[in-house]
């Protein structure tokens, strides 16, 4: 991987005969904190990634049924930091997005919204890739990387960013010192919780059950959502006649479904699915995750900043949990990198706070607006749906009103940075 250095020359304001480990600490080995780190490479910074699991389990080949919808955006950077031709191959281009009300036994009914890439100039809306492929990928590129340090298996169990440093103390009893802590660590993120950074949020009363099926008819590219009273049903494609499976149900409905055996998780599935793609079985295992809303109520703090679920957990309704972690990525490193560049302490609170300006806005208005649209959609009320479906209709209809949309879902609307406009710093 060929590194974009910025001037090595320019002075550090910090303080005299101060030596630390590296740059930046991240703490988080999963997508967002990887990505980071090749990031912040480009940019001639320093890090560490302190992985909580062990390298087997995270270059692990076989399928378990997870799979990531990358909007274009984010292809953009993945691009931009020489990932992309690696897992290439490996992608499926999303190249219509279908959204339409649906009840089990009845199939969908005619659409509401309908986006062609074709009206595109940026090509596919977005890409779907196997969290097997993505992962990998990302481990090679850091191992291939002398500015990235892999801790694999190692675990957080203190932290401390009130000082001249950012130090975290590890479980095996080492201390590492950097100028900048980063949580990347999921919703219960250490990292912040050690902060004393809170969250706020609540819980959806849905589960999302998750898995993978092959099907007997081609999907032609096409992801289809299917708002059904309890929830959302998400049917994205994937390689071959295989679909990625989002769905949403009442908590209650999806503990009984979860504990089924695959025979009868599939009784369960196929009336919401319907026979549209033909005959369906699984395709690798299924598993299943409790859905919340959950914001972190400051972003930065000394010496620190969250990034992806440690700062945001939003419903998976429209699939951006990993697309608004890659933009606080994104950002997050353009402001370090043009701090470094004017000279100034990038661990500053002006520094920092630049950062939680550019993202703080425009991960709460998502997650609000994703909340809004679950709870408009996740019902039976015909009212409620007779008004929802002419609006989305009027949408759909509107040439001007349907590019918007299709845009931000893409993730090419509004302040964009720039490894996700495909420029590389």
């Amino acid at each position: 991987m060929t590194l974009c250095r910025v001037d090595n020359s320019i002075n550090w304001p910090i303080m005299p005969h101060m030596t630390y480990d590296t740059d930046i600490l991240i703490v988080g080995g999963g997508l967002n904190g990887p990505t980071l780190a090749l990031a912040l490479a480009q940019a001639g910074f320093r890090s560490t990634v302190i992985d909580a699991n062990a390298r087997p389990k995270r270059e692990a080949d076989d399928f378990d049924g997870r799979a990531y919808a990358l909007a274009r955006a984010s292809q953009k950077m993945l691009a931009a930091l020489g990932i992309w031709d690696s897992v290439a191959d490996q992608a499926q281009a999303i190249s219509e997005i279908k959204a339409s009300d649906g009840h089990a036994g009845r199939g969908a009914a005619p659409q509401f919204l309908h986006f062609q890439a074709a009206e595109m100039e940026e090509g596919p809306m977005g890409y779907m890739l196997e969290d097997r492929y993505l992962r990998r990928a990302l481990i090679a590129a850091m191992e291939a990387s002398d500015m990235i340090t892999h801790l694999s298996d190692s675990t957080v169990v203190d932290q401390s960013t009130s000082g001249a440093a950012a130090e975290v103390t590890l479980a095996d009893g080492r201390r590492l010192q950097a100028r900048l802590l980063v949580g990347a660590d999921g919703r219960t993120s250490g990292v912040a919780a050690r902060a004393g950074i809170r969250r706020q949020g609540w819980d959806y009363g849905q589960t999302a059950l998750v898995c993978a099926v092959a099907h007997e008819l081609p999907h032609h590219g096409i992801a289809h959502q299917f708002f059904m009273p309890a929830g959302p049903l998400a049917i994205l494609p994937l390689p071959g006649n295989r679909a990625s499976i989002v769905w949403s149900e009442k908590t209650q409905r999806a503990a009984q479904i979860a504990r089924g055996t695959d025979a009868e998780f599939l009784a369960a599935l196929r009336p919401a699915f319907g026979d549209f793609l033909g005959e369906i079985e699984l395709a690798g295992v299924r598993f299943s995750y409790p859905l919340k809303l959950t914001l972190a109520e400051r972003f930065i703090g000394p010496r620190l900043a969250l990034v992806g679920d440690a700062a945001h957990g939003v419903h998976p309704i429209a699939g951006q949990g990993l697309n608004l972690g890659l933009r606080d990525v994104g950002a997050l490193a353009e402001v370090l990198h043009e701090a470094r560049i004017r000279g100034e302490d990038i661990t500053s609170e002006l520094v920092l706070d630049r950062y939680q300006q550019w993202r703080r806005f425009d991960t709460t208005a998502l997650a609000l607006g994703m909340d809004t649209v679950n709870r408009l959609f996740s019902n039976d009320n015909p009212a409620l749906r007779l008004i929802r479906d002419f609006g989305m209709g009027v949408v759909s209809a509107t040439p001007a009103l349907r590019r918007g949309f299709m845009r931000q879902a893409a993730g090419l609307a509004g302040d964009m940075p720039k490894l996700l406009q495909g420029e590389r710093f």
